[in-house]
């Protein structure tokens, strides 16, 4: 977009300081615009988010409720062969087995995780500077 011919205008009449008062003007609303262009930004994002994670968990139930009906089917076709505690047994205890393996797996993963070293040093020596500074 071109800028309007006043804007180019040169104003002989101004002094210094009042054209670095009108930049300075000029500025803080530029920055104005900008903050408003975020907030327009991170809300319009904000709301895609929501929409998104209501889907997933919208999708997590039905998938949730599929997991009972198949793990509910299985314990009754096993019922055709044993009695019908055993079947449920047997899939009760399928899906111990997997509960364990994961958690552990879980865990696993979770010691490997390591606290941030840059920023746990940047914290460790800021709350240092702030204590030399205080005696």
């Amino acid at each position: 977009s071109e800028l309007p011919p006043e804007a180019l205008a040169i104003e002989p009449d101004k002094s210094v300081g009042e054209l670095i008062g009108d930049v300075s003007k000029d500025l803080g609303e530029l920055m104005g615009m900008h903050v408003h262009l975020a907030k327009t930004e991170l809300k319009e994002e904000l709301t895609q988010a929501v929409s998104t994670a209501k889907l997933f968990g919208v999708g997590a139930f039905a998938g949730y409720m599929t997991l009972i009906m198949v793990s509910l089917t299985l314990a009754l076709v096993l019922a055709v062969w044993l009695p019908t505690w055993a079947g449920f047994a047997i899939v009760a205890a399928l899906w111990g087995l997997a509960s364990a393996i994961l958690l552990v797996m879980g865990r696993g993963h979770l010691q490997q995780i390591e606290a941030p070293r840059e920023t746990v040093e940047t914290v460790k020596g800021d709350v240092e500077w702030a204590q030399q500074q205080r005696s």
